[in-house]
């Protein structure tokens, strides 16, 4: 398992998340679809969320959309 540390703005607002995954790395695009499933996806409007063909590209645009910014991803040792 890798310790993942997301900091991040959420509607300017500094946050750090941190949880553990399996995969050996983590995409800056993969990190904000983490955040917007923590901040959005039990929301009722499905719009929050990213079409599941969306590319990484679209993904990080979504959740700027949305007030996740300046995602950053440190991998921690363990």
């Amino acid at each position: 398992m890798h310790e993942w540390t997301l900091n991040y703005l959420f509607n300017g607002e500094p946050r750090t998340y941190l949880f553990e995954l399996e995969q050996p790395q983590l995409p800056v695009h993969e990190a904000a679809m983490h955040l917007l499933q923590l901040h959005y996806g039990d929301a009722e409007n499905s719009l929050m969320m990213p079409t599941a063909d969306a590319t990484p590209a679209q993904i990080l645009q979504q959740a700027e959309r949305v007030g996740l910014t300046q995602i950053t991803v440190a991998d921690q040792p363990g």
